[in-house]
C-alpha cells in the first residue's frame, strides 16, 4: 500500500491562503537578524543593518569589537593571535575550559599542516597535544583524527579532510565566541538557528500526515509542491 495514499493533499493555493493569514511583524524579524549579528560578533554587519532597519541593537556595538577580532583571527588561521586576544580579555576563559583550549590547540596543529610545515606540526603535536591527550583521554580520538592528516601526501584525499575546510575554523570560532559570551553572562546562542530547527521539526511532523508545499532547500526557501512530490514518487 502506498503510504502517500493515506495522507491529506494540500495544494499550493490552499497552502498560500493559510500562510497569508499568518501575520509576521517585520520588527520581530529585524530583531531576530540583529540578535544573530550581535551574538555572532558581526559588528560591521550589525552597524549596517541598524542603519538600514532603524533598529537599535540591545548592546553597545563597540562591546563586540574584541569578539569580532578574535573570530577574524580564527577564521584567518591565526590561532596564536586569537589565544593572545582571549587571554587579554579574560585569561580564565581558557584556564577553566580544557576542552576549548584543546580545540584551539587542535586548530593550531591543523594550520601548521595546512601550510605544509610538517616538522613544526610534529613537534607541536608531541610537545603540546600529546600531553593533553594523556591528561584528558576524551581528547584522544579527535587528536588521532588530526594526526591522520600526516598519512596522506595529498591532504585533499584524506578521509579527515573536513578538518581543513573553512567550516572547521568557523566551528572553532563559534565555540570560542560562545565561551566569551558565557564569561560575560550574556546570551550565548542566537535565536534564529533554533527557529530553523523548529521549522525542520515541524515539517517532519507534517510529513507524517500531509502532502503539502514544503521547503526542501533552506538556503533558497523555495516551496516544493505536492504535485512535484507525487511525480518523484511515481518515478521511483
Amino acid at each position: 500500500m502506498n503510504p502517500t495514499a493515506t495522507k491529506r493533499f494540500v495544494s499550493r493555493s490552499e497552502w498560500e491562503q493559510r500562510l497569508s493569514k499568518v501575520k509576521v511583524n517585520k520588527q520581530d524579524l529585524n530583531q531576530l537578524v540583529m540578535n544573530y549579528l550581535v551574538i555572532e560578533g558581526y559588528k560591521d554587519a550589525a552597524e549596517q543593518f541598524s542603519a538600514e532597519s532603524g533598529l537599535s541593537p540591545a548592546v553597545d556595538l563597540e562591546s563586540i569589537q574584541e569578539r569580532m577580532e578574535i573570530r577574524h583571527a580564527i577564521q584567518s588561521g591565526d590561532v596564536d593571535t586569537a589565544i593572545d586576544l582571549v587571554n587579554d580579555l579574560n585569561p580564565e576563559i581558557l584556564d577553566t575550559n580544557p576542552q576549548l583550549f584543546f580545540r584551539l590547540q587542535q586548530q593550531r596543529l591543523i594550520e601548521l599542516i595546512r601550510k605544509g610545515d610538517f616538522g613544526a606540526a610534529l613537534e607541536f603535536a608531541a610537545e603540546e597535544m600529546a600531553p593533553r591527550g594523556e591528561e584528558h583521554p576524551e581528547f584522544l580520538e579527535e587528536l588521532e583524527r588530526t594526526m591522520a592528516l600526516f598519512a596522506f601526501q595529498d591532504i585533499n584525499t584524506s578521509p579527515v579532510k573536513d578538518l581543513l575546510h573553512s567550516g572547521h575554523r568557523q566551528k572553532t570560532a563559534s565555540e570560542l565566541n560562545t565561551a566569551i559570551l558565557d564569561s560575560q553572562s550574556r546570551e550565548k546562542e542566537p535565536k534564529l538557528p533554533n527557529l530553523l530547527k523548529m521549522l525542520v521539526w515541524s515539517q517532519v511532523q507534517l510529513d507524517e500526515r500531509l502532502l503539502y508545499p514544503r521547503i526542501e532547500d533552506f538556503l533558497k526557501a523555495d516551496l516544493v509542491t505536492p504535485e512535484e512530490e507525487l511525480v518523484k514518487s511515481t518515478d521511483h
